[in-house]
């Protein structure tokens, strides 16, 4: 192994992995470029619009400002964890009702940072939405439908996600 190349294992979207990767890799680089998850996106690079928002251990992060070494032993869900074989996820069916989406640029991560708000507070007050949701920037829908759709996620979302 090079002298800039580090060993890391960790857990993505319920799959374990081990990689041996650039000292200097962001999480965004590895989770796009490396493991090709491409639903994680790069908006700014610099943390400000929550487009690469993943869920590390629970929290929800920005992937453009974790090191890629940081993901060593810890539990990480992108938005393909979504996935349910062909079926919306909970929350995806609340954002396509509350026509929570235009673009669908931001869309992956306002979802990540909603599965990580509702997996920490399953009936979240509109306040605790606001601030769940103010690391992500929407250009086109307005937050109004995002924070019905979130809303509306809380009630549908089934018990084991609570």
């Amino acid at each position: 192994m090079k002298s800039n190349m580090i060993s890391i294992h960790f857990t993505i979207n319920g799959e374990q992995k081990k990689l041996d990767i650039p000292a200097g890799m962001t999480a965004l680089e590895l989770i796009r470029d490396r493991l090709e998850l491409k639903g994680t996106k790069e908006g700014c690079g610099i943390g400000e619009c929550g487009a690469c928002t993943i869920i590390v251990d629970g929290r929800a992060v920005n992937a453009c400002l974790m090191f890629a070494a940081q993901l060593d032993g810890r539990e990480i869900s992108t938005v393909e964890s979504l996935d349910q074989a062909g079926q919306l996820h909970p929350i995806q069916a609340a954002f396509a009702k509350q026509h929570a989406v235009q673009c669908g640029f931001c869309t992956p991560g306002l979802l990540m940072s909603t599965r990580a708000l509702l997996t920490e507070q399953s009936n979240p007050e509109r306040s605790e939405i606001v601030k769940a949701i103010s690391g992500n920037l929407c250009r086109c829908t307005g937050y109004h439908s995002i924070i019905a759709a979130i809303e509306d996620a809380a009630k549908r979302q089934p018990k084991e996600d609570k």
